[in-house]
């Protein structure tokens, strides 16, 4: 009864406030898929070069010490849109089918917030809540957005040559060879220049399936990318894409670099229009991965370093499976070319925009804004005591891996197996398990991994 309260207060005092603030920023949130920590050359590449992506470090504040939602795309999405760890979240690992990937319709969610702003809102390319081309708790157009533009599926965003995209709900059928990617991009940047034009604060959401699954890029850069790197030109890489068009990949290792330097020319592009349209100065952009790096498709993370040395990958809860690069530029308001240490995760998101638009934070939420940070106001900035993730697996959702993060500390435990124990400060890479000499602070992280983890329904 006082949860039920507390949501109809919730639903009330957003429906009051719907105006715009004055001066209301413009945000942009682009979402990359499985790209590590170390794929970006302002943390660290040096096989190849991001310059416009890099102009968000040197121009705004970069993270050091953010994290996706989970470690594979849908949970991790799903905290994103939610506000909750993955122990409260109701998705906790990737479902087959989608099934039951779905937001909850009495939920509000990040999207509603910007609505109950008198906001625009837009979605361009990967949901991985559900089929978008459903009607009702699938479709990202009933939880807040405006339009939806992109891929039918999770699972057939694995190809960039697919049949069809879905417009606002609509399947539309492609003509074959078809690169999805530009067209999404194309439509993110009618949306920003309509609202633009129009005097109207914006949402848009951009979350790329760049660099996941199949090394699919334009065909010139891929080429262009062959001749940098001709010894791998034997390697095919291969993927599937629930029987959609999903073209072996010759060189996959070039494709890598050719779908790394296609978004970075798009978001060079969006950088470009938001000095066209003079609303620069009034938008902010945040750059950021839903995990850590794959090891699908042909992509070799070792050979590219895509974790930043980080131990462990995509579908694991070390370092290297959920630390994610982010970035957030907003000129005259975020300092350029600054770094902070600030813990942060997912989660933390949706407060965030909550307290930039004034609204009340959804009473679901265990996030923590980190709008003081990004003004440069450490003074007022709260901290998380500890940040928790549980990844599940398979229809049951039953637990594979959990984590903790506290202060420099952090704890490790697979199912069944004892808990590790890393201090990150001298130790980064999660060399030395440190669980028999602190059997204290383990004892802390399991009560942590506990307290943390609320039974999803039907589980005990």
């Amino acid at each position: 009864m006082i949860k039920l309260f507390l949501s109809v207060v919730t639903v009330v005092l957003l429906a009051s406030s719907s105006l715009p603030a004055a001066n209301s920023p413009n945000v942009i949130y682009i979402l990359s898929d499985d790209l590590g920590y170390g794929d970006l050359s302002c943390y660290g590449q040096d096989k190849l070069t991001t310059p416009n992506i890099d102009r968000l470090a040197a121009e705004g504040l970069k993270f050091t010490a953010h994290y996706s939602g989970n470690t594979v795309c849908s949970p991790s999405r799903a905290v994103l849109m939610t506000g909750q760890h993955s122990g409260h979240c109701y998705l906790r690992g990737n479902v087959s089918g989608e099934k039951k990937a779905e937001l909850d319709p009495e939920m509000t969610v990040l999207p509603e917030l910007f609505k109950a702003s008198g906001y625009a809102t837009g979605a361009f390319g990967k949901w991985g809540l559900g089929h978008t081309n459903e009607s009702g708790a699938k479709n990202p157009n009933s939880h807040g957005f405006d339009e939806f533009y992109g891929w039918k599926s999770q699972t057939i965003a694995h190809t960039y040559y697919p049949t069809s995209v879905v417009d606002n709900g609509r399947e539309v059928p492609l003509e074959p060879g078809t690169f999805i990617h530009d067209l999404i991009m194309d439509r993110a940047r009618i949306f920003i220049s309509k609202n633009a034009k129009n005097n109207t604060p914006f949402f848009c959401y951009i979350p790329t399936a760049v660099p996941h699954a199949a090394m699919h890029a334009p065909k010139e850069l891929h080429e262009k990318w062959r001749k940098v790197f001709p010894q791998f030109d034997s390697k095919i890489g291969k993927y599937g894409a629930g029987g959609e068009p999903c073209p072996d990949v010759q060189n996959p290792i070039a494709g890598f670099a050719a779908m790394m330097e296609n978004l970075d020319n798009e978001v060079g592009s969006l950088l470009d229009l938001l000095n066209e349209l003079h609303i620069d100065d009034n938008t902010l952009v945040i750059f950021s991965s839903d995990n850590g790096a794959h090891k699908e498709g042909g992509h070799d993370p070792t050979f590219w370093n895509s974790t930043g040395s980080l131990r462990g990958h995509k579908r694991d809860m070390h370092e290297g499976g959920i630390r994610a690069p982010m970035l957030a530029r907003w000129p005259g308001v975020i300092s350029a070319g600054e770094t902070t240490d600030h813990l942060s995760s997912f989660q933390d998101v949706l407060p965030t925009m909550a307290e930039l638009l004034q609204q009340p934070v959804p009473t679901q939420v265990d996030g923590i804004s980190f709008l003081p940070t990004l003004k440069g106001d450490h003074k007022s900035q709260q901290q998380h005591e500890s940040l928790y993730w549980e990844f599940c697996k398979g229809t049951e959702q039953k637990i594979d891996t959990q984590a903790v993060r506290m202060g420099d500390w952090k704890a490790f435990r697979k199912a069944g197996q004892q808990t590790e124990l890393y201090d990150l400060d001298s130790d980064p890479y999660e060399k030395n398990n440190l669980a028999k000499a602190e059997p204290e602070i383990v004892s802390k992280m399991e009560t942590i991994m506990s307290e943390a983890h609320e039974p999803l329904p039907g589980q005990n």
